[in-house]
């Protein structure tokens, strides 16, 4: 598999590229973006040890990510509709530093050889070309050995192995911002790490990013034409939905959607739990385009990570292409159990019984992490 595509930048992506680099492979990575800062890339996200800080130390970039990571916001606070503070720890003893998903990502182009990346190409057609794989676009065709979904929920590279869509996992979230030198009540909400407030089937969640800012989201158990609605509103109409949804919590917890500036509405979806495909040759995925799930068990950038090391170990494997299917085997096995948690988290944080079970959570999570 000598010429090899990389259908998507994220950090998966991105990151197989610098995995088959290491190895004397040179793959092509194709981006719609028209450069690396077109656009925001998310807030902040945790890296485990054995899945996202393992292929960091695979790629030979600790350094890197040591320099850009804050494992000073590893902490977690809860409160309930009232404002009633349910539980505050500081993240001490933790190993899941925080970075920026904008720093992870220049981390991982930085690591790159010069023209990997083809920035502003917007693919029309993947088909079967010979004992390959042809990519076009406007004015422009290439086949591959191989091709690499790594496009995101709703992979181009996917629709070609599987017919699963994401569905609609019955949660609304809207996605706001806050600078702390102008939002001290919202500092001083969020703590060390990352806040949720939650009630009835509705959270509040602020998280500390990097460089002054926090990270917002208010999500409510909704019907998809809700969640759709919400996605086309105006910005002041979005807001006026969201204070109408939080009218009754307490005043410091409504504060967050009455003073954070509106990014955007983003209904949550997810592939089914233990999605996976008949293995065939040329093709396969890594990250969200094979495995999307819900983001309540931190569990989506990791796995995309992992993913990538797996299937850079497995291309360069002399028995061929019985190793990527025996990746994507691994792959869809621990993305099952990733996509199981992330699915009770979900649950858990939007359930009629308000904030009781997450309440249990953080303390089941606290007597392992003492175990340990």
């Amino acid at each position: 598999m000598d010429r090899i595509a990389i259908v998507g930048g994220g950090p998966g992506g991105l990151m197989l590229a610098r995995m088959l680099q290491l190895r004397g492979i040179r793959p092509v990575v194709f981006e719609r973006d028209a450069h690396a800062d077109e656009r925001p890339q998310g807030g902040s996200l945790d890296l485990h040890d054995d899945t996202g800080q393992l292929a960091i130390r695979r790629a030979g970039l600790e350094r890197e990510f040591a320099a850009a990571a804050r494992p000073e916001d590893q902490g977690d606070r809860l409160y309930d509709a009232d404002g009633h503070l349910l539980f505050d720890h500081d993240g001490s003893g933790h190993n899941r530093p925080e970075i920026d998903r904008t720093a992870l990502r220049k981390i991982l182009i930085d690591a790159l050889l010069p023209g990997s990346i083809r920035w502003n190409c917007h693919i029309t057609g993947i088909e079967p070309d010979g004992a390959g794989y042809g990519i076009e676009g406007e004015g422009w065709r290439e086949t591959f050995d191989l091709v690499v979904g790594a496009d995101g929920a709703w992979s181009r590279v996917r629709s070609l192995l599987s017919d699963a869509r994401p569905a609609y996992e019955g949660v609304a979230f809207a996605e706001l911002g806050f600078d702390t030198s102008r939002h001290p009540a919202i500092d001083a909400l969020t703590g060390s790490g990352k806040m949720f407030a939650v009630g009835s089937n509705r959270a509040l969640i602020t998280q500390r990013n990097g460089q002054g800012h926090i990270r917002g989201y208010a999500g409510v158990r909704a019907p998809e034409d809700i969640a759709e609605a919400w996605r086309h509103m105006s910005t002041d109409a979005l807001r006026a939905a969201l204070c109408d949804v939080f009218s009754d919590w307490a005043p410091a917890l409504r504060h967050v959607v009455e003073a954070g500036e509106i990014i955007g509405a983003r209904p949550l979806y997810a592939l089914p739990i233990g999605h996976c495909w008949q293995s065939r040759r040329g093709l396969t995925l890594l990250g969200d385009a094979a495995h999307l799930m819900s983001p309540f068990a931190g569990q989506g950038v990791n796995l995309a990570l992992a993913d990538a090391v797996d299937l850079a170990d497995a291309i360069v494997e002399e028995q061929g292409w019985p190793s990527v299917a025996a990746y994507e085997s691994k792959m869809t096995e621990r993305a099952q159990e990733a996509a199981k948690a992330s699915a009770q988290g979900l649950l858990s944080v939007f359930s009629p019984d308000g904030a009781l079970p997450v309440v249990e959570h953080y303390e089941q999570r606290m007597r392992q992490s003492l175990q340990v």
